[in-house]
């Protein structure tokens, strides 16, 4: 017993050793395969999430979560990096702005993918400062099946790294074709998951194609005049200018990207054009700053890397610096454009207004191709150049259409309803049959593709006649205001001559087949009974006929012709089943 109680002070003692030592726990390894690999790898989509949810757990200013579905079966990730661990995004709008960056749309195109992982670490670790006025928001890899096709062949053009995605996700979808039209559930994820972020600032990452220069960088902003007033003047001479220079200061040449293909671009070339069908042509209809960084394929994939990290890193600098003009553009922005008495469909090139680049090239030859004994396209890069080259940065409008107060939609156009639903648009439900005067679309002309378009055969060069009728719609139906936030939204779903309308994305292609014919023996005894009975109608048959040959000559034209002025002819064929009130 003696033993024992000798040896109570030895273990008190020992204990209070032990308990005066500070434990530090030892922080996991946040070395990235690319960094491990010397800038030639990029993570497996696993890889990547676990890179995520590690840095998530260890530090406090950082959260994942998921949300929705992508059709690969996986759910899409958001991260979000904000020092005050606030996370609940109502609560970040008044006093904060919100960048949102998106990786791996092309999965090939991973640069941004190992930019962000990078950019998000050493904010947190603090090797870069951390932003003061904004929230940074990413999706880690957004098409994840494309990211699980892994593969080393299919960028042929592209230098590293070692492997790869595929670019179709995994219905083989290019998913920066698929905003509008929503095919996929990577698109739909998206959506809800922009509307819940609604971000201020967005970046989409990818590696660019087509010709040869010097530049790593190149940026497409989304095009000014379409985003149009003081935010479009803001992102063409502010937003990018300041870009520019933040970027030349730390010796990272950039230009705007280079919209050619299979040509030089030595006499010059035009701003892409970035339809709602694109990420940014989408964060657009909703008055965001958008901007697709472009990193030059042939370059490696290192300096690719690492020329992104910089470029997201100067993106965000601007947004913090720019946090309370940005909103304040962003609000006057979406206020005005609702006071317009006209919208702008669809643009074309102002050739009256051409900006210079002092671009810096490398000279291009046509030499006799030793595979195909035509001339071929080779550059030189012995030889590089700057020169000032014209860049046709500037866009006039070429269809136009009144804005109107209010569409209505048939219940049964169920699809589109949808679509409206998941992008935020405020609807009304009418409560009773309503008899309401509107003003009707008519499907005039229109062309479409002869191959498949992602999934699609594209209709374009819509044009429409206008009627105004007083229709009864059913207790159901919905009644759309356009004074909202989605206004863009619905005026380039909507109205049939958009570019990226519902109606040229195949949504209403059952009104352009009739459902009912005629029998031309049956309709004749019809048809004389028809023009009997209007002497009008008669008279302006007998006129078409005097006028046009072919008309005349054809008489499964002319029984057609009056059988559509008859009551006999559906009503539904060739006409929009969506209304318009007017303001």
């Amino acid at each position: 017993m003696k033993k024992i109680v000798a040896l109570i002070p030895f273990i008190f003692i020992a204990c209070q050793n032990f308990e005066q030592k500070t434990y530090t726990p030892k922080l996991p390894d946040f070395t990235t395969i690319f960094e491990a690999s010397n800038g030639t790898q990029t993570g497996t989509y696993h890889e990547v999430i676990r890179f995520w949810k590690t840095l998530a757990k260890t530090y406090p200013e950082i959260h994942i979560q998921t949300i929705g579905e992508t059709d690969s079966g996986y759910p899409l990730h958001l991260v979000t990096l904000n020092p005050d661990g606030n996370f609940n995004f109502d609560d970040l709008k008044e006093n904060k702005r919100i960048l949102l960056i998106n990786n791996g749309i092309h999965p090939g195109e991973s640069d941004g993918i190992d930019a962000t992982m990078m950019l998000y670490r050493d904010i947190v670790q603090g090797k870069i400062n951390m932003p003061k006025k904004t929230v940074l928001t990413t999706i880690p890899m957004y098409n994840i099946g494309g990211s699980l096709n892994r593969n080393s062949g299919t960028r042929a053009n592209q230098n590293g790294p070692l492997a790869y995605g595929f670019r179709g996700n995994a219905q083989n979808y290019d998913l920066n074709r698929d905003f509008i039209k929503s095919d996929t559930k990577n698109a739909r994820a998206f959506a809800q998951l922009f509307h819940r972020v609604k971000p201020d600032v967005f970046i989409d990452n990818h590696v660019s194609n087509g010709a040869d220069y010097q530049y790593t960088l190149t940026h497409l902003f989304t095009q000014h005049n379409k985003l149009g007033g003081q935010l479009g003047q803001y992102i063409y001479a502010e937003m990018q200018p300041k870009l520019e220079q933040k970027l030349s200061i730390k010796n990272w040449d950039i230009t705007p990207y280079v919209n050619v293909y299979g040509t030089t671009p030595d006499s010059g070339f035009s701003q892409f054009m970035d339809y709602p069908r694109y990420s940014t042509g989408y964060t657009t209809l909703f008055n965001t700053l958008g901007m697709m960084v472009e990193t030059h394929m042939l370059k490696p994939y290192k300096l690719r890397v690492e020329g992104t990290y910089e470029l997201m890193k100067s993106m965000i600098e601007i947004t913090d610096e720019d946090a309370d003009r940005i909103k304040e553009l962003r609000t006057k922005s979406a206020l005005s454009i609702q006071h317009q008495n006209t919208y702008t469909l669809n643009w074309t090139i102002d050739t009256t207004q051409i900006s210079n680049l002092n671009f810096k090239g490398y000279k291009g030859n046509y030499i006799t191709s030793e595979v195909t004994g035509a001339k071929r396209l080779k550059y030189d890069r012995t030889k590089p150049f700057t020169k000032t080259v014209p860049y046709k940065n500037h866009f006039k409008p070429t269809i136009a259409v009144e804005i109107p107060a209010a569409y209505i939609i048939p219940q049964g156009w169920h699809k589109v309803i949808d679509l409206l639903k998941l992008n935020a648009i405020e609807m009304t439900i009418l409560q009773h049959d309503s008899t309401i005067t509107v003003q009707s679309y008519r499907i005039a002309n229109y062309k479409t593709r002869q191959n498949a378009y992602e999934g699609h055969y594209l209709h374009y060069n819509t044009n429409v006649t206008t009627t105004t009728q007083t229709l009864t719609f059913r207790k159901g139906d919905y009644f759309i205001n356009t004074a909202q936030d989605g206004f863009r939204y619905l005026i380039e779903t909507l109205e049939p001559q958009a570019p990226d309308s519902f109606f040229n994305w195949n949504f209403f292609d059952t009104i352009l087949q009739q459902k009912e014919h005629f029998s031309p023996y049956v309709f004749e005894d019809t048809a004389k009974q028809i023009l009997e009975d209007n002497i009008t109608l008669k008279a302006e048959f007998n006129a078409k006929k005097a006028a046009d040959e072919t008309f005349k000559n054809n008489w499964y034209k002319q029984l057609n012709w009056i059988y559509q002025r008859s009551n006999h002819y559906e009503k539904a064929h060739l006409n929009y089943p969506i209304y318009r009130i007017k303001k």
